[in-house]
């Protein structure tokens, strides 16, 4: 296959960040506290190994907490996981692993009913049954739900639950991992095995300011990258660390064109008063409320959908997205019409009490008004590469949830998948730690280690880049646009910033967002979540994978994949 290329920016090997001023040591370092993190971090422990986990800020200010989906498994007798497979393939467009998908879907139900021995509760019927929705690309009743469309809220309570009462779990929060520690090894750039990390610590005593964290296995739970572009359902913490970290590491990355935008964003005004108002985090409003029988209509009341998919407002995400962007196109508003009237106040309220708080904090009543909404980036169907087992390219490197691609979303995330895949890969990852863990080994003798290499992005550019991503690289794509967004990504990678939480996360989000082009430019077709206006239908010959890593003098560079492979 030839790729064509576009012009990027150099892109740094390592962070600047002075040299560790203080080293601790453990068995395995989770970095996250995600449903993916926590969820690895009490297995480890199960298998009798010390735990420390890394989390960026507090311990649930990340992804999961906010997600009002569902969880996706099969529970009804009368559902099967070959049709949880099937509606998962369909939603990823020829792209899914077919073996990775045949794991989640069937150890799926084994992890959730874990999930609820450990005490997250899900919502029930009167006789006790769990409450069983539906949810877009789904052809059966197979998603639980807690509070609602809290679900994300109670995952993370329950888990966070566990974890404090294990003491051998050591968190470290408000650390932002910096870079990858590895082992002398024989490996082409005279590297082996990851053996821990460095990272800045906001802190008081001995873990404060650059440190490093040495351990016999390093376990990235990341979360996304929505922070890229300017309108995310992501929390400002998605600005991509652990794809990063893992690309500078030198660990290979798939299929990062597919970012899924959530067509149902609730669009805010500066200044409302509700998370994400004016900011680039937009509260989203979930694909339940659809499945409940909401539906979309344009400024004149019109419902759009009816005729575009035979699941009209319930098709795919990706589907359900490029509708919307159709009609913002043809009208030049900013937003469609979400219209839940119909459900009425009492069921509305306690079905979905955190959507319907966040309308009234912008004044807009559910019950009585339409709801105003639009795309918005949500979930990175790719990132860094993995095999069944969570492993990367870099031995002692595991990643799993949104920083990982197992192959499971393929081009395009099934609705409510996200939760399970966290729960299972994060499990067989543990497993495969404990069945083999080598002894901890001291870093090789370079600048992660060493300190007083690198560089890092000055925070002030982060808008910039944003606006920048959303305009050419967002739902809408196409080569020229690409091609310009690239030209800023170069001009603004020639800043240079210093070490500093905000510039590092800027540079964090720079190596993404030029991954993410390159990878769009040169995918020349429309799948899935990926849509090119130039290439506007799916090419055959497209079905496989681009794999991406840093090479020599910090460019971007790829190869094909093709699915026989």
């Amino acid at each position: 296959m030839d790729l064509s290329t576009v012009d990027l920016p150099a892109l740094p090997a390592l962070l600047a960040a002075p040299a560790p001023g203080w080293v601790e040591t453990t068995d395995v370092i989770v970095v996250g506290s995600g449903v993916a993190g926590l969820t690895a971090a009490l297995h480890l422990r199960e298998a009798g190994l010390h735990v420390t986990v890394v989390t960026k800020v507090n311990i649930d200010d990340g992804s999961t907490r906010w997600a009002q989906g569902g969880i996706a498994a099969v529970l009804d007798p009368a559902d099967t996981p070959a049709a949880h497979a099937r509606d998962t393939e369909v939603a990823g467009v020829g792209l899914c692993d077919p073996a990775a998908v045949r794991v989640l879907v069937e150890e799926g139900p084994t992890r959730l009913r874990e999930l609820m021995r450990i005490g997250a509760e899900f919502d029930r019927h009167p006789d006790g049954s769990l409450m069983l929705t539906r949810e877009g690309g789904h052809r059966a009743d197979r998603i639980v739900h807690a509070g609602g469309d809290a679900t994300g809220a109670e995952v993370q309570r329950a888990l966070h639950a566990s974890v404090q009462r294990d003491p051998w779990i050591r968190l470290v929060e408000h650390a932002l991992v910096l870079d990858l520690l590895r082992a002398p090894g024989d490996g082409p750039d005279g590297l082996g095995p990851a053996c821990g990390i460095t990272l800045h610590v906001l802190g008081e005593g001995s873990e404060d300011g650059v440190g490093a964290l040495l351990a016999r296995a390093v376990v990235l739970a990341t979360g996304g990258m929505g922070q890229i572009f300017a309108a995310t359902t992501n929390p400002a913490v998605s600005t991509g660390d652990g794809v990063a970290l893992a690309m500078r590491a030198g660990a290979a990355v798939t299929d990062v064109e597919f970012v899924q935008f959530h067509p149902t964003a609730l669009i805010t005004p500066p200044g409302a008063g509700v998370p994400g108002a004016g900011h680039a985090q937009q509260p989203l409003v979930s694909e339940a409320l659809r499945g409940e029988g909401a539906y979309l209509v344009d400024a004149d009341g019109k419902r759009f959908m009816v005729g575009q998919h035979e699941l009209a407002e319930l098709a795919p995400r990706d589907v359900v997205a490029k509708g919307i962007h159709r009609v913002l196109l043809a009208t030049g508003d900013d937003h469609v019409f979400l219209d839940a009237r119909h459900l009425g106040g009492d069921f509305l309220a306690g079905r979905f009490p955190t959507i319907v708080a966040s309308c009234l904090a912008i004044g807009v009543d559910p019950a009585t008004d339409l709801i105003p909404v639009a795309p918005a980036a949500h979930y990175a169907s790719g990132g860094v590469r993995t095999d069944l087992r969570g492993r990367t390219s870099i031995p002692g490197l595991y990643a799993c949830g949104e920083v990982a691609c197992t192959g499971v979303h393929g081009a395009n995330r099934l609705a409510s998948n996200s939760l399970l895949e966290g729960l299972v890969f994060s499990r067989r990852i543990a497993e495969d730690i404990a069945a083999g863990l080598p002894e901890q080994v001291q870093p090789a003798d370079t600048g992660a280690w060493r300190g007083g290499t690198g560089w890092v992005l000055p925070a002030e550019v982060t808008p910039t880049l944003q606006r920048a991503m959303t305009r050419g690289a967002g739902v809408l794509r196409s080569a020229a646009t690409l091609a310009e967004t690239a030209g800023t990504l170069t001009e603004l990678g020639a800043a240079r910033g210093r070490p500093r939480t905000a510039d590092w996360e800027a540079t964090n989000l720079l190596t993404v967002a030029s991954t993410l082009v390159a990878a769009a430019y040169a995918r020349g077709e429309t799948r899935g979540c990926h849509w090119r206006e130039d290439f506007p239908t799916a090419d055959e010959r497209w079905l496989g994978h681009l794999v991406g890593s840093v090479g020599a003098q910090g460019r971007i560079g790829q190869h094909w994949e093709g699915r026989s492979s």
